[in-house]
């Protein structure tokens, strides 16, 4: 130190000796070349890395059925002329929709799934794309499914045993 010469320090920062210019100071007393302008574009660009990441959505393929409502794995899909009914099966559940071919105008529509020994699910009401999902409890026990959009329906026997 300098004698005649006044240095402050704030907090954990001090007053460079050799320019008499206050700025944070390492353990060492020696101050890092460019850390004022890696700190200020690290401000910048994390936050637009974030709103960029919620402006885009998730990355990665999405699975085949992210366009249901149900999990698990397709089992049994049944056509008929205005819809399908498609049955999923997951480890211990069993679910079922009914979608419109051409979703648009609200229009009736009904899924039921049903396991055997049991009551059947229902979703029945104007919808535009589709009616469900329906899940039952279905470990080891058969189910049948049914679903109609419009004056069209379909429906399984008994399936999953």
């Amino acid at each position: 130190m300098c004698p005649g010469r006044v240095q402050v320090f704030y907090g954990v920062g001090g007053v460079d000796e050799v320019n008499g210019v206050a700025s944070p100071l390492r353990s060492s007393g020696r101050q890092r070349p460019g850390a004022g302008r890696r700190a200020a574009a690290a401000l910048l660009v994390l936050p637009l890395l974030g709103a960029l990441g919620l402006v885009l959505g998730p990355t990665g393929a999405a699975p085949a059925h992210a366009a249901s409502a149900c999990s698990g794995r397709l089992v049994k899909t049944v056509t008929f002329s205005t819809g399908s009914l498609r049955v999923y099966e997951s480890r211990a559940y069993a679910c079922a929709v009914s979608v419109a071919k051409k979703p648009g105008a609200r229009r009736a529509m009904r899924v039921s799934l049903q396991p055997r020994g049991g009551r059947a699910v229902v979703d029945s009401g104007k919808f535009t794309k589709l009616a469900g999902p329906v899940t039952v409890h279905a470990l080891n026990r058969c189910v049948r499914a049914s679903g109609s959009v419009g004056g069209s329906s379909g429906s399984t026997g008994w399936i999953l045993c």
